[in-house]
């Protein structure tokens, strides 16, 4: 007796569901895509600053500190001088992170005119901020500020922020994260390269 033959599976009649496009999407890819829609508009003010775009023109920030010191700083007296105004907080790891970087920019160019100026926007006793930027060995003019302050630096949408202001007072550059001190590094130089206007204290 021959060998029945294997019966041919039959197709079935429904074809099986597609499933939608977003579906077969994977999903490393989407996330992929939010963290760059999110880091885009982050990462573009610090390329800027390294080829030179500036940030718009806008009216020139006027605002008064007193340090951790007691010394007072305001633009009028900082007229002349580029300044790197750096807002952060004890709470704000990538504000740690970054603080030697700054102490690092400034004594490299404090004596061709740059001030660096760290405004903490901790609430509380101030004497806890000092404690946190002595322990660090900070030494460049550190205040605690209030909103008023923040509001003249046009706002800030995440910490750290350095504001980078140019000796005629005008903010040249505004960028958000702890890599602010190294993409700033060519703007600061740019910056110091301009002569200070007759009149100002430029030194």
């Amino acid at each position: 007796m021959r060998p029945s033959s294997p019966t041919p599976a039959v197709e079935s009649a429904t074809p099986p569901a597609r499933r939608a496009w977003w579906a077969r999407v994977p999903w490393t890819r989407v996330l992929a895509l939010f963290i760059l829609l999110w880091a885009l508009p982050r990462l573009l003010p610090h390329v800027g600053a390294l080829l030179g775009i500036e940030t718009r023109a806008s009216a020139a920030p006027v605002f008064t500190v007193v340090t951790l010191r007691g010394d007072t700083l305001d633009t009028a007296q900082l007229r002349g001088r580029v300044v790197l105004v750096n807002v952060w907080a004890t709470w704000c790891l990538p504000c740690r992170v970054e603080m030697p970087l700054l102490e690092q920019t400034w004594q490299r160019h404090r004596d061709a005119g740059l001030v660096v100026l760290g405004a903490s926007v901790d609430r509380g006793d101030p004497a806890l901020v000092r404690a946190f930027v002595t322990e660090r060995g900070i030494s460049y003019p550190v205040a605690v500020v209030d909103r008023s302050v923040i509001a003249a630096l046009g706002g800030v949408q995440g910490y750290p922020t350095s504001v980078l202001i140019g000796r005629d007072g005008v903010v040249r550059h505004r960028v958000i994260g702890p890599i602010g001190p190294l993409t700033l590094e060519p703007a600061i130089r740019r910056a110091l390269s301009t002569p200070p206007t007759p009149g100002t204290s430029g030194g």
